[in-house]
């Protein structure tokens, strides 16, 4: 492990390391702020209104 450390700086790694994970995180957030389901800002959406079913014709 510290072979690993010898070749790759450990400054810039572990800085492109948390910048990565840093826009991966804003990535997933940004995705879950489009849906409908798991917007927090907005609230929940209000549900669609059911159809109303035609009224039975009354029988004689």
């Amino acid at each position: 492990m510290w072979r690993l450390w010898q070749t790759f700086d450990p400054r810039r790694t572990l800085t492109a390391l948390a910048i990565f994970l840093f826009v991966l995180a804003l990535l997933i957030h940004f995705i879950l702020l489009s849906t409908n389901r798991f917007n927090w800002l907005d609230g929940p959406a209000p549900a669609p209104a059911a159809a109303a079913a035609p009224a039975a014709p009354a029988t004689p």
